[in-house]
């Protein structure tokens, strides 16, 4: 049997195993006949990404899932892929055309989305190779991008499908507008902030009257454009006004008064003015009151034309001068200070403006009240459940989504306008021109719509457009409806829904049948991670420090369902640690089975101790524990079941003491030496099959050593579970052996005595059952606690100056005489009385104040009476140690 490096390298390890995995095509998506499917399409991350923490932990989770499915004997296909990325790939090749003093305007549409396929060829994907540095399984001869020939085709299908049966229509809408990126935004692509800002109070004068009207805005720019104010019809304090003139402060143009049950009369001084071009809820009032629309922004928010004194200026610095000019007229009365939400645009940060212009919109209530179903009668489980609330939510308050971007880089709308404007959706020009000859009744000349759709209307058919959606492909067949969909909750709008809703109006089937939300990797403040903060490191230098493995295993260890996660490179110094423990431990297997060969062993000629039918229980209700968790979703407590198995009863307790067998060499003890070997392989073997799918790449490294036939770890079975060999009795019986050396080991700690030096012992319990244990366990209590002399019986008697403990049943006395000066001891042990003991009166004194306790936050309570707790729990400790070196 080849023997393990000394040193555990990572870095070697992981570059070897993955060209391996991949050039043998373990990865492939298998179609086997009478199997069960198991399919995973990766949340495609844009073309211009990188890989950071969230990646991390969302590809750590599918690749888990995935292997354990694919071991499991599943058809098991996880499909990789990249998003367009439309406004931020636009971006990134304009800012570099911007370095050569060219804009997109001097190319051309043609030469820039030439150029565009260019920057993706060469920069583009990056992340999806970094995705292999973390072992995730991706199935790579089955790649997406959402511009391919045939997700292009899948697109244009769909678009033309929703238009055709009355889904997809045009308008002149009120839309999210970026200045900076030049294009509409669908609302879930604004973040909103919370931001201070001011109330600007002015004057709107009633014509031909000394009277006038108070208007509070917090946009005092936008009044240009204002063209009536509204009150509700009850306020008795606008009642004889309404239907009055009044004169718009600066410009001086007439505008009415009107009376509307939408203005609240509670809320600042009850009058509204209304901009239907720069406000939702004006908007909404202009069309029911047929008010004009006045544009005073051009798309990148500059002061048009109209308004010469503040044409060309930008937005906020127009609103600077509007300010000092109604100062200077007296229209400014008072300004107040306001802490408010403000739109941003998600991909530049820009703030975002409301803007009336034409748009494409898909009508959203038919499609969401299918989705509100599928969740509702279960066939779609959301993990956490309480996501669900928030997914209703959306769908039951959905508006029309607004699919129109004023960009070049994504799939043009597939609409092509006639001489009068007529317009012909059709999957190619071809079609169209047949469409406009049959309507027309001859040739005529048309022109495709410039606008391109929203990146997140080709995302929405990822599930089944990766499977060769529109043609009918063996893998749809097989894969779709797909299993589950990982991903982070900040995308269940922008991405989740739109799936569901697009998978059952075009494949009339869910796109998965469970969701995984993931919470956000956040630093260890609580703070998101992000670039300008520079608190979000960069996965690949932490690769290259702690290794794949160790990572991954930190992360899904640490990630418990639906929570956020707080990382901190502290975190995976836990996983490094245990990857090393492994190492250590299988090496230290591998060289004590020297000569022998598993394949030679019968069964019925091993002698099975205690340890060893304790180690199988575990191992059994290990595998148990794991399918239980991973079927469930619930990573982490998996993980947690295979570290205390493999660290804790494996490595710390079953290997520590198969060396009293292993190191005995008298023919008379043969059979027990080969038992504990058959028993190391067999448990070392299973428990790197239940750890491959969180740490590939050390179990695969190992598991080559010991291997008796198969090519690679992950297309091994899954360790299923034998409830025969689960046996309560037995962990009973090995937990009091446990109890009974931590004890002892914990009497040395406090003490202070080596844990080489041998030392005597007495034990004395009259339970049955913790008797025989001693008897037959003798050789191995004695050993492991380093006891040179162990008595035991029900009628022992309790030893002068002895360290204490209670096992089980048993009182446990380790007797001190010789092993200390007692005189010091005592002194040491009384000085940490008198500290403790001040400690622990002052939080006394404190819980007993009433008035602290009156006045104290409930969790400031909960710390003090914890460590009132620990300093009492301390004193107990220490006076019984006290007492028995009487």
């Amino acid at each position: 049997m080849e023997e393990l490096n000394k040193t555990y390298s990572p870095r070697e390890i992981e570059s070897k195993w993955y060209k391996i995995w991949e050039e043998s095509k373990y990865f492939a998506g298998k179609m086997e006949d009478g199997k069960e499917s198991y399919s995973i399409v990766i949340p495609p991350p844009n073309v211009t990404g990188i890989l950071h923490m969230g990646h991390i932990l969302d590809n750590s989770i599918q690749d888990t899932l995935v292997r354990y499915k694919r071991m499991c004997g599943m058809n098991t296909l996880w499909v990789p892929g990249c998003d367009h990325a439309g406004i931020a790939t636009q971006n990134k090749v304009e800012r570099m055309l911007a370095e050569q003093n060219l804009t997109k305007e001097d190319l051309g549409r043609d030469k820039f989305l030439e150029e565009t396929w260019k920057w993706k060829e060469k920069y583009g994907g990056i992340i999806t190779r970094q995705l292999r540095k973390i072992g995730a399984s991706l199935d790579w001869d089955r790649e997406r991008f959402t511009m391919d020939e045939g997700l292009s085709k899948a697109v244009k299908k769909i678009f033309v499908d929703l238009y055709n049966d009355g889904l997809i229509y045009q308008g002149e809408y009120m839309v999210n507008w970026c200045p900076r990126c030049g294009t509409a935004l669908a609302d879930d692509e604004v973040e909103h902030a919370e931001q201070d800002g001011h109330l600007w109070h002015l004057k709107y004068p009633v014509k031909d009257s000394d009277e006038y009207i108070i208007i509070a805005t917090s946009r005092p720019e936008t009044m240009l454009a204002d063209v009536a104010v509204a009150v509700h019809p009850e306020d008795e304090r606008y009642k004889h006004l309404v239907g009055k003139k009044l004169i718009l402060p600066i410009v001086g143009r007439e505008i009415p008064v009107i009376a509307d049950e939408y203005v609240d009369m509670e809320f600042g001084t009850g009058a509204l003015k209304i901009t239907p071009a720069h406000d939702p809820n004006d908007f909404n009032l202009g069309q029911k009151y047929d008010l004009p629309i006045i544009n005073m922004l051009t798309p990148d928010a500059k002061i048009t034309e109209e308004f010469p004194e503040y044409a060309g200026m930008d937005r906020f610095e127009a609103r600077k001068a509007i300010v000092e000019k109604l100062k200077a007229d007296g229209t400014l009365i008072k300004i107040e200070n306001l802490h408010h939400n403000v739109g941003h645009c998600y991909r530049c940060d820009t703030v975002i403006e409301p803007r009336v212009s034409k748009q494409w919109f898909v009508k959203m209530e038919p499609l969401a009240k299918k989705a509100l179903e599928v969740v509702r009668n279960g066939e779609i489980q959301i993990i956490p459940k309480k996501m669900e609330k928030i997914y209703f939510n959306w769908l039951e308050n959905i508006r029309d989504w607004c699919i129109s971007r004023q960009l070049w880089w994504g799939h043009r709308i597939p609409a092509w306008y006639g001489p009068d404007n007529h317009i012909f959706v059709a999957m190619s020009e071809e079609e169209a021109y047949e469409q406009a000859k049959k309507h027309y009744g001859k040739d005529v000349a048309l022109s495709q719509e410039e606008d391109v759709l929203d990146t997140w209307f080709s995302s929405a058919l990822w599930p089944f457009s990766t499977m060769g959606w529109p043609e009918k492909t063996k893998e749809l067949e097989t894969f779709y409806p797909t299993s589950t969909l990982v991903t982070g909750a900040d995308i269940i709008f922008f991405w989740v829904a739109r799936m569901i809703m697009f998978g059952l109006y075009e494949m009339k089937e869910i796109p998965f049948k469970n969701v995984f939300f993931h919470g956000i990797v956040r630093d260890d403040l609580g703070r998101k991670m992000s670039k300008s903060l520079g608190n979000s490191p960069d996965p690949i230098n932490l690769i290259e420090e702690y290794g794949a493995d160790a990572i991954r295993f930190s992360m899904l260890y640490n990630t418990s369902q639906g929570q956020d996660v707080y990382f901190s490179e502290k975190l995976l110094e836990m996983g490094r640690n245990f990857a090393n423990k492994i190492w250590n431990m299988a090496r230290f297997v591998i060289m004590n089975l020297d000569g022998f060969d598993i394949t030679k062993v019968k069964k019925e000629d091993l002698k099975f101790e205690l340890v060893d039918k304790w180690i199988f229980s575990r191992m059994n209700e290990t595998a148990k524990v794991m399918h239980e968790n991973l079927d469930k979703f619930q990573l982490d407590d998996a993980a947690k079941a295979i570290y205390e198995f493999l660290r804790g009863d494996f490595c710390d307790w079953y290997v520590e003491l198969a060396k009293v067998r292993l190191y005995n060499n008298e023919d008379s003890e043969k059979e027990s030496k080969i038992t504990a070997q058959y028993v190391l392989w067999t448990v070392l073997e299973n428990g790197l099959k239940m750890l491959h799918p969180f740490m590939p790449f050390i179990t695969e490294e190992i598991w080559q050593k010991i291997k008796v036939d198969g090519e690679t770890i992950m297309l091994e079975k899954f360790p299923e579970t034998d409830e025969s060999m689960i046996n309560p009795e037995v962990d009973k019986s090995f937990d009091y052996i446990k109890e009974v050396i931590s004890s002892l080991r914990n009497i040395r700690a406090e003490m202070g005595i080596s844990p080489a030096k041998e030392v005597k012992v007495v034990i004395k319990t009259s339970d049955e059952n913790e008797l025989k244990t001693l008897e037959d366990n003798y050789i191995f209590i004695t050993k492991l606690a380093k006891i040179e002399d162990m008595k035991y019986g029900k009628n022992e008697e309790k030893p002068d100056q002895s360290g204490f403990r209670v096992a089980g049943n048993s009182e446990v006395y380790m007797i001190l005489t010789g092993l200390l000066n007692l005189e010091a001891e005592r002194k040491k042990i009384t000085d940490q009385i008198e500290k403790v003991q001040k400690d622990l009166d002052k939080v006394n004194a404190k819980l007993a104040n009433e008035k602290f306790v009156s006045r104290a936050p409930a969790h400031i309570l909960e710390r003090e009476k914890r460590i009132q707790k620990e300093y009492q729990d301390k004193m107990d400790k220490l006076t019984e140690n006290l007492k028995n070196l009487q």
